[in-house]
């Protein structure tokens, strides 16, 4: 790594180089087009965020059936509407951002892109099919690149039969409000792959945080056992849900408790993951489901999308603790 006392040198001696290297290396780190498998909550937000970003001159979004197509197509022109309502932007970049989407049920129209970010579904069954179907299609070139939250990217890299050209990107939700994404390596990944799809999250706008292939990446690996533990003072009877929760917020500066923010992702989800973990990794003490977090599912109490988890319900405003 440079020195900061060599890098002001050079950055008098010559006052344009950085502006020079910079403009090359985002250059050399485009894709001129890409693709997005799967328009549901997180894929039609990575469509948009990619094609709003000007960088490819064609993004492909491809889903397995035209019903699921169409929903995906009108979740992102409802949301190109609302900021042409609010006057976020043009009606020529609206007409833009939509224009360079390409929409189809044929998987062959991904053939020729650069960049392919998978957002299916959670289940390692479908995303293996998916993937070896993809491997291919897709010319040899192609960077794989999945938004899994909690599966393994070792494991579908390895599936795909391009190992070194498969990395993780990891977006979270809202895709168009939310500024982070975390990219994962592999030991497989190419080295000149991963500061493409680096560079990638960059260029459309995402401040990109680098991460190796650990469960859950940065954010869910700290942030779903802590949920956990939340839950397994409520089965000792620590303390009571709006006490752990208001402790969180007031004593933590969080701006919604853990138990609530559980309610609000939802409980399914969250025993999804902690599942997956606990039979992956069952030697490792931070992955652990709560018991009552386990009576919540057999009960079908999920929180928020259910009316009833750790908290009443309706709809999305929360209401009293259930102690």
């Amino acid at each position: 790594m440079i020195s900061s006392i060599c890098k002001k040198s050079i950055e008098k001696a010559l006052p344009n180089a950085r502006r020079f290297a910079h403009s090359r290396f985002m250059s050399s780190s485009s894709f001129d087009s890409m693709g997005v498998v799967g328009l549901g909550l997180m894929g039609h937000g990575v469509c948009q965020v990619a094609a709003a970003s000007g960088k490819h001159n064609n993004v492909i979004a491809y889903e397995t059936e035209q019903q699921f197509l169409d929903k995906g197509q009108s979740r992102i022109e409802g949301s190109v509407a609302k900021l042409l309502s609010r006057e976020r932007i043009s009606s020529e970049e609206a007409d833009r951002i939509l224009g360079s989407i390409t929409y189809t049920t044929d998987p062959n129209d991904l053939a020729n892109v650069d960049f392919l970010v998978e957002a299916v579904i959670e289940n390692i069954d479908l995303k293996k099919e998916l993937y070896e179907n993809l491997g291919s299609v897709c010319k040899p070139e192609t960077i794989f690149a999945s938004n899994t939250s909690s599966l393994s990217i070792t494991d579908m890299a390895e599936m795909s039969g391009r190992p070194e050209n498969f990395v993780g990107v990891h977006f979270f939700n809202p895709v168009q409000v939310m500024k982070l994404v975390e990219v994962i390596r592999t030991e497989h990944t190419n080295d000149d792959v991963f500061d493409k799809a680096f560079a990638w999250a960059q260029d459309i706008g995402k401040v990109a945080v680098k991460c190796g292939d650990t469960p859950g990446f940065i954010v869910n690996r700290l942030l779903v056992p802590s949920l956990m533990q939340a839950m397994l003072m409520v089965d000792r009877r620590d303390a009571t849900i709006k006490d752990i929760d208001l402790s969180l917020q007031l004593g933590a500066g969080h701006p919604m408790g853990p138990l609530h923010l559980a309610d609000y992702i939802g409980l399914d989800t969250c025993y999804f993951i902690v599942n997956g973990w606990t039979e992956k990794f069952p030697d490792e003490p931070a992955f652990v489901i709560p018991a009552c977090l386990k009576e919540k599912i057999d009960a079908g109490d999920l929180g928020r999308k259910t009316g009833k988890g750790f908290y009443e319900w309706d709809g999305d405003k929360r209401g009293d603790s259930i102690e």
